[in-house]
């Protein structure tokens, strides 16, 4: 089975990368520069219309949405666990991804770029609190549903290198983790795994790739 992810670096493929590593997964990525517009180029738009991260190909066949991308490698890599086997538990799963999906990442991107919500002169810092005042109660959920537990689910599943991903961007907008200690600490415990120090290096290595091919 040939696997190719197609990714970004501080982007949200970060996220496959990281549970494909757990799964132990042979896997190729093809790192786009979203700074020289790589993702709207003719040739990624022709096998991904919506110029998006991340993608998987496997065998030649398209898998977009973080949801389905890793629905999919609890079934191709069972042995890997990322994801509870009975029915409950794997909906659970999946109420998780989609939370981090539709209920995290949408306001991260507001704060990213706030022109696109609203292009209106004046309105951007508008959009920046109104969208930070919502991820400091959602984090606060986040922090409750952490007391007492090393994982969202108690063990490691799919939708942690996702709030992974999600706690990073909070940090880097420069919002204030420091509020949340259960998010915190669970912070610093996913930073320790294997498979997201991999990521962090094959990061780092492709910024300055970026960098030196400017």
């Amino acid at each position: 089975m040939k696997i190719e992810l197609f990714y970004s670096p501080v982007t949200c493929a970060m996220a496959p990368y990281i549970n494909l590593t757990e799964a132990g997964a042979d896997f190729e990525v093809h790192a786009l520069n979203f700074r020289t517009n790589d993702h709207l180029s003719p040739e990624y738009r022709k096998i991904n219309p919506k110029h998006k991260v991340p993608m998987l190909l496997v065998d030649g066949e398209r898998l977009t949405e973080t949801a389905a991308i890793h629905l999919w490698m609890t079934e191709a890599f069972t042995d890997a666990k990322l994801m509870p086997t009975d029915t409950l538990g794997k909906a659970q799963a999946i109420s998780l991804l989609s939370w981090v999906s539709g209920g995290i990442h949408p306001y991260l991107s507001r704060i990213n770029n706030p022109a696109r919500v609203c292009d209106i002169e004046g309105t951007a810092k508008n959009v920046v609190e109104h969208a930070s005042e919502y991820l400091y109660e959602t984090f606060g959920l986040a922090d409750e549903m952490l007391e007492g537990i090393d994982y969202l689910m108690g063990d490691y599943s799919a939708s942690d290198a996702y709030f992974f991903w999600a706690i990073r961007r909070f940090t880097q907008f420069k919002l204030d983790l420091d509020r949340f200690p259960n998010v915190s600490a669970y912070y610093g415990r996913m930073q320790t795994r294997d498979s997201v120090q991999k990521l962090l290096t094959f990061e780092r290595e492709t910024i300055e790739e970026f960098k030196r091919a400017a």
